[in-house]
């Protein structure tokens, strides 16, 4: 299955919320946690997003850096980012390909027949571009384990 710990992490390339392709490639090296959310505006997503933002320095410390990833489209995505001032790249996987390709999707989400969101999910990425550890939700009202998140990437290599 894709998206195991020790796996190869699934390379994507989207639309950050000014449109520019942002390319998985481009972490190459580096420590990264991926956090996949199911809907801009959603008091639980703010949540999750603004707490990865109050931590962005302690993440940059120990070299990682922060993307958000969500099935929206990249202006919802843009105004999202600008009311909770959020300075990490959240791109745009309106395809739904990395969703898939992570195994993370959530179908029917909310209700809504036929709608396919992103399972809310963190990934750590090491520096050899697997996959060091993962979190997934079983409800979309849960939050990640966020000291659990900061201790991966910490042990990442």
């Amino acid at each position: 299955m894709s998206g195991e710990v020790g796996s190869k992490a699934p390379s994507f390339a989207l639309l950050d919320t000014d449109g520019n392709e942002f390319s998985s490639a481009s972490l190459a090296g580096k420590k990264a946690v991926i956090a996949f959310f199911p809907a801009a505006f959603s008091g639980v997503c703010a949540d999750e997003l603004c707490t990865f933002r109050d931590a962005l320095a302690d993440y940059s410390a120990i070299n990682a850096v922060v993307i958000a990833i969500s099935t929206d489209g990249r202006f919802a995505n843009g105004a999202f980012r600008d009311a909770n001032s959020i300075s990490f790249p959240i791109l745009s996987d309106y395809k739904q390909t990395a969703i898939a390709d992570y195994g993370v999707e959530w179908p029917d989400f909310a209700g809504m027949d036929g709608y396919t969101a992103a399972r809310r999910s963190v990934f750590v990425i090491g520096t050899d571009g697997n996959i060091a550890w993962r979190w997934l939700s079983d409800v979309p009202s849960d939050l990640p384990p966020f000291s659990d998140v900061k201790s991966a990437v910490e042990a990442a290599d």
